[in-house]
């Protein structure tokens, strides 16, 4: 069975006079906007749906608990 196919836009940077250095740096800065390189990164390792549900119930906890924590914690008095 294939899988269907995934329509995407193509990537496109242009490297001017300012150098292939530059061009690579805009290319990356790129790449993680669109979310590509988590998207490898999670099709590197198949991961179990109950497992995925668990880290994902794990993250949201985390971000909780740091939430919880800025809002307790008392404001910074300067001087």
């Amino acid at each position: 069975m294939p899988s269907e196919a995934v329509q995407c836009k193509p990537l496109e940077v242009v490297v001017s006079d300012r150098g292939i250095e530059r061009a690579i740096k805009m290319l990356k800065r790129k790449l993680a906007s669109e979310g590509v390189l988590r998207e490898l990164k999670m099709r590197r390792h198949y991961m179990k749906p109950s497992v995925k549900r668990r880290k994902k119930q794990a993250e949201a906890a985390r971000r909780r608990r740091k939430r919880a924590k800025l809002d307790a914690a008392p404001p910074k008095q300067n001087g």
